[in-house]
């Protein structure tokens, strides 16, 4: 979302007739458009905001903008705690950049922070980097009240955009040749089209039939949110991918209920054989917290017994930290001693890695389609791709682009990483 966001930011400045600077050090502007989810985040911008501090002695009348969640969730006291800071803007308030920009100019230190239920950013045409896959936002905001999460703080309350605009920019993303697009939201399961209620099974059967040429991807869904209907369109459409992000964040019901998470462990391990039952070959990852408040030693346990007997693909796995503002901040103790945590988290990195690794293996000697993105980091003679589970591969080049598709034969495997080479030439989807 906040990528999605970011070419959001971009078009507003081109059409105020701003240019993308060639380096920091040939830039008027710096604007960061931040993250509030976790503690890490929040403590890299406060060292960036040293690095800037730098690079404004040395480049007079350089401004500083700070977008996004981090000033939506930590509003002005940003200005004391961070001088080098000239102007803040919310989630919503990105229209206003280019006034702010100017205020700053004028030795103003303004704030442009309250929620807009209204924006949806509609009628703007994102600054897209890439040519081959896209983020569509379907929605924004989100109505869940999890204890851990600073989202609905940041970024108000859940609205949908309407069919027919996310239909249209479907259509300009196919003429224009790109070859996937991952439809966005905080919780796209509670997508609720504005014109009639369609929901996001109905989204995504519109949406696929819209763009049969493209892979279709989603992100996040919420357990609770996550239908059968859903589960079905996704088996009924070739190009929808077979990968579902379905976060779990702990294998404790106990943990779940502590964390206003909606669904019991075994709710959600229904689900998972529902969605294996329906679409063979599917790729499920997920996401853990590693010592949220009041989790005891037994409850961990009953995480690491989820990973093994479900055994996701991969999964983003955090040990938890306190959010300000949060239920959990406001209602828990943080009672888990961070060794602790991060031990726990080392476990469970352990056994998601050994489980990864074994069903990477498992991939070689298959044939699996492969939409090529870009060249492999290690060598311009290879690309690296991801399959329709959103698994990467890497292989040799052989005359293929990015923005191909192709079948590659899996030759050898890491625990994050399938390698191998092209067979019977390049594919078109559909």
């Amino acid at each position: 979302m906040n990528q999605a966001d970011s070419e959001i930011i971009t078009a507003l400045l081109q059409h105020d007739g701003y240019v993308p600077a060639e380096s920091e050090e040939k830039a008027g502007i710096i604007l960061l458009n931040t993250c509030a989810v976790r503690e890490n985040a929040v403590e890299r911008i406060k060292h960036y905001f040293q690095h800037v501090k730098g690079l404004k002695k040395r480049q007079k009348g350089l401004i500083l903008g700070v977008a996004g969640c981090i000033p939506q969730f930590y509003r002005e006291q940003l200005f004391s705690s961070a001088p080098v800071v000239d102007f803040l803007v919310g989630t919503d308030a990105y229209r206003t950049i280019p006034f702010l920009i100017e205020s700053a100019r004028s030795g103003q230190r303004d704030a442009s922070l309250e929620f807009n239920p209204a924006e949806m950013y509609d009628g703007i045409d994102p600054v897209r980097k890439g040519a081959i896959s896209a983020y569509v936002p379907v929605m924004r905001g989100c109505n869940n009240m999890c204890a851990y999460c600073v989202v609905p703080f940041t970024r108000g309350r859940e609205r949908s955009h309407a069919v027919s605009s996310i239909l249209e920019e479907v259509r300009l993303l196919a003429a224009s040749g790109y070859r996937e697009i991952t439809l966005i939201g905080q919780n796209v399961n509670s997508y609720c089209a504005p014109e009639d209620g369609l929901d996001f099974a109905g989204l995504l059967n519109v949406v696929s039939r819209e763009a049969p040429q493209m892979r279709v991807r989603f992100t996040t869904s919420h357990p609770k949110d996550f239908s059968e209907a859903l589960v079905h369109t996704i088996a009924n459409h070739p190009n929808i991918c077979n990968h579902i992000h379905l976060p779990v964040q702990s294998g404790s019901s106990r943990v779940l209920a502590l964390m206003n998470r909606g669904h019991t462990i075994d709710e959600y391990r229904e689900k998972i054989a529902l969605i294996r039952s329906i679409i063979p070959g599917v790729s499920i990852s997920t996401d853990i917290i590693a010592g949220f408040c009041g989790e005891r030693e037994e409850d961990h346990h009953l995480t690491l017994e989820l990973l093994s007997d479900l055994r996701f693909d991969s999964a983003y796995m955090f040990f938890y930290s306190t959010r300000p503002g949060t239920l959990a901040s406001r209602t828990l103790e943080d009672d888990v001693a961070e060794e602790v945590k991060k031990r726990r988290l080392q476990e469970i990195i352990d056994v998601q890695n050994s489980i990864s690794c074994e069903l990477f293996q498992q991939s070689i000697g298959s044939v699996v389609e492969v939409l090529a993105e870009s060249e492999s980091r290690r060598s311009v003679q290879q690309l690296m791709g991801r399959t329709d589970t959103n698994r990467t591969v890497v292989f040799e080049r052989e005359g293929y682009h990015p923005g191909d598709f192709l079948n590659v034969l899996i030759t050898a495997a890491t625990s994050a990483t399938l390698i191998g080479r092209s067979v019977n030439g390049s594919l078109a989807l559909g």
